[in-house]
């Protein structure tokens, strides 16, 4: 008997991604034990590549973590911030509290600059804020809030941070890889990402992208954590050429092939491609009578939120289009009752965009709940 090849299942959550298949078949790749020279060698390419995704070059460097994206925001609010520091967050969604939590738990004195959901961040007012704390050492700010879908101008609040003697840690979790981001030419002084997101490699690595000399300073820092010390991973993975503790080996043989991927297409043409099929996606929405509130110049090109159409619970939606090969994602806290998200990150085209369009169109009208009072019958 022949096994039948497995159906595939359309990704429209914004992470983990549909994934190339020579992505998939590298975690097939030789056991390796992390502490043997050729695991080393992988670990380099590896972090080299990475850097040069986020725009960087010899002056700067990249940390890889086993963990989740949070395992990387948490080592670097916990490790950039020297003993006396402070941290001002920018807050318009989900993410950018959570900034502000990683901060608090470890005790670090946060200021919260709270803007409400999907409101568009001024910079004036972020210095401001700066202005008025000069105890506030680091700014903390979420590039694309994937709770609303919105991208934040960093490369604005970067120049304000700079314009106040302070240095700016930029979330990138969702967006480096296709969203315009250079962290030299945007000023970025601490640049978080993951792999299983825009640059389209497994979950479960994450990485800090930092110049060499903003890394040597975090051995005078206190160290706030033990497994998510920065200066410890940096000193293992830079200075020594083996990792701190033992990683994911067999994420780093996906990674590397993801990361060759990314190199080839270029962060500009990702982006291009990943904006054809969020334009495609929203216009056939639109014909359908969805809702996408939004601003248009404020929204990603790897995420939309959608209002939930009249009288069609989430949880109704979500099983009829999984039935049907999408896996569509809720909405978070205040957004949850009203709005649906969807992506177009990872290794889906046009064909998917369209089947998507005509399975949201032929399971719509099955889903809608009679009105309370009406004939149910």
């Amino acid at each position: 008997m022949t096994a039948r090849p497995p159906v595939r299942t359309v990704l429209m959550n914004p992470g983990p991604v549909n994934t190339a298949q020579t992505v998939r078949e590298a975690l097939g790749g030789p056991d390796l034990c992390h502490r043997e020279p050729e695991f080393g060698a992988l670990m380099t390419r590896v972090r080299r590549k990475i850097t040069a995704v986020c725009g960087a070059g010899d002056d700067h460097t990249s940390v890889v973590l086993t963990g989740s994206g949070t395992s990387a925001l948490e080592a670097t609010l916990t490790s950039a911030l020297p003993e006396n520091g402070g941290l001002l967050v920018v807050d318009n969604g989900h993410y950018g509290r959570r900034l502000y939590d990683i901060a608090s738990a470890h005790g670090i004195r946060c200021v919260r600059l709270e803007l409400g959901w999907g409101t568009p961040v001024d910079p004036d007012a972020v210095g401001r804020a700066l202005g008025a704390d000069p105890g506030l050492t680091h700014l903390a700010v979420v590039h694309h809030e994937t709770s609303t879908g919105m991208l934040n101008d960093v490369a604005a609040l970067a120049s304000t941070a700079r314009a106040h003697g302070r240095r700016i840690i930029v979330d990138a979790v969702s967006s480096v890889g296709a969203e315009p981001l250079d962290a030299v030419r945007d000023g970025i002084d601490w640049l978080v990402g993951t792999a299983n997101k825009c640059l389209e490699g497994m979950p479960g690595l994450a990485f800090v992208c930092a110049p060499r000399s903003a890394f040597e300073e975090l051995a005078t820092h206190p160290s706030r954590s033990f497994y998510l010390d920065l200066s410890r991973h940096y000193a293992a993975q830079v200075k020594t050429g083996a990792p701190a503790f033992t990683p994911a080996v067999p994420l780093f043989y996906a990674f590397e092939a993801a990361l060759d991927l990314a190199l080839a297409e270029g962060v500009a043409s990702r982006g291009r491609r990943y904006g054809a099929l969020a334009g495609k996606l929203r216009a056939g929405l639109t014909e359908l009578g969805l809702s996408i509130p939004l601003d248009p110049w404020h929204r990603a090109v790897s995420l939309t939120a959608v209002r939930l159409p009249d009288g069609v619970p989430y949880a109704n939606l979500h099983r009829a289009l999984k039935e049907r090969g999408f896996v569509i994602y809720a909405a978070q806290e205040q957004l949850a009752a009203g709005f649906f998200r969807l992506s177009t990150m990872g290794a889906m085209d046009e064909r998917d965009i369209d089947t998507f369009l005509a399975a949201f169109g032929q399971v719509l009208p099955t889903l809608r709940e009679p009105a309370a009072g009406g004939d149910s019958r």
